[in-house]
């Protein structure tokens, strides 16, 4: 005999018996509605070659050139800004993985920039070059206007004692190292990388002007009268703006006391912005090219002050031409990374 049930018995016993189904329904139905919203994060940009600039005057194009417009207008024009809190201008990369900034002049400045960028989580740096990009003075005694020199050597100017020369004994150094700042003073780059820039671009044709031609002949140095050539040597890196044979020497100086080649070129970044990535990825990958402006110092007959403010007319000339010579120097080498990039990607090859 069947028991009997009530109406309640049966609607509670029916109910108990639908849950598991609506429970499946319920979250079936939740699933379906939450697939579209959920965030996905960006992959980060695996960065391959960086090239960092200093500056730029006005637009990054379709005006007068700084240090950054011809590498832009060759691997940027089409690429959106990405903008890096911390940093002092947005990174531009593209699609070969080829990415850019302007840092900013001065150490503090431009490094720290780079670590801003560094550590942001939309770029990969782990296998990346950097071609640490510019103009630079340079000592008539070593180079010219219009050329283009790749660092052996990262030198700071700045780390140490200094003194009035009149409180020192004549003809003596006013200069001593500090000690305690071994690691961040001197930088020297990969060797084997300085050879692949200068065998990718040792024979780059360079440009030259008729104002800068004149002006070398001004100096009675072989050096200072040459055409614009690709060349390397140590990089100075001081945020003093440094003038005068007295300095020129000094920095020769300290060269040569840290055990780096000859002094030729004066710059206000590189070993800072090589000291932030020593410290995250090491500096086997890290170039440093830089583009000749001025002269460290005046010709024999015009005094540093005259050189530093110099007569309308009697500039060194040749600016717009060697921020051209800059890129055509250094995009081979990018452009030989990039195109090559199974073979450079683990480090840099054998020459």
């Amino acid at each position: 005999m069947i028991p009997f049930e009530s109406p309640t018995m049966s609607v509670s016993f029916l109910s108990r018996a639908r849950w598991p189904a609506l429970l499946m329904a319920a979250a079936v139905s939740a699933g379906c509605a939450s697939t579209p919203s959920t965030p996905t994060a960006a992959a980060p940009v695996r960065v391959k070659v960086f090239v960092a600039a200093m500056f730029e005057i006005g637009q990054n194009t379709g005006d007068r050139a700084g240090e950054f417009q011809h590498w832009y207008e060759r691997y940027w024009k089409d690429a959106k800004p990405v903008t890096v809190p911390g940093a002092l201008q947005p990174v531009y990369c593209n699609v070969d993985g080829v990415c850019g900034a302007v840092l900013g002049m001065g150490k503090v400045n431009s490094s720290s920039s780079m670590q801003a960028i560094l550590l942001n989580p939309a770029f990969d740096f782990s296998q990346a070059y950097y071609v640490i990009s510019g103009v630079a003075g340079t000592p008539p005694s070593r180079g010219t206007i219009g050329e283009v020199n790749w660092a052996t050597w990262l030198v700071d100017y700045d780390l140490g004692h200094r003194w009035a020369p009149e409180e020192n004994k004549p003809g003596e150094p006013t200069f001593m190292p500090r000690k305690g700042y071994e690691n961040y003073r001197r930088f020297q780059l990969n060797p084997a990388l300085v050879g692949w820039a200068m065998k990718l671009s040792g024979d780059t044709p360079l440009k030259d002007s008729d104002s800068a031609r004149t002006y070398r002949l001004r100096y009675p140095d072989a050096a200072a009268r040459r055409a614009p050539f690709v060349g390397t040597g140590t990089h100075m890196t001081g945020d003093t703006f440094f003038h005068g044979p007295g300095m020129s020497n000094q920095a020769q100086y300290i060269a040569k006391l840290y055990g780096a080649d000859d002094y030729v070129i004066t710059e206000m970044e590189a070993a800072a912005i090589t000291l932030v990535i020593n410290r995250t990825h090491g500096t086997d990958r890290v170039m440093s090219l830089r583009g000749a402006v001025n002269f460290d110092q005046g010709n024999p007959k015009e005094t540093t002050l005259q050189h530093l403010d110099p007569a309308p007319g009697e500039t060194a000339g040749g600016f717009a031409e060697t921020v051209e010579n800059i890129e055509k120097v250094g995009s081979r080498v990018v452009d030989h990374i990039v195109a090559n990039w199974p073979q450079w990607q683990g480090g840099v090859p054998k020459l």
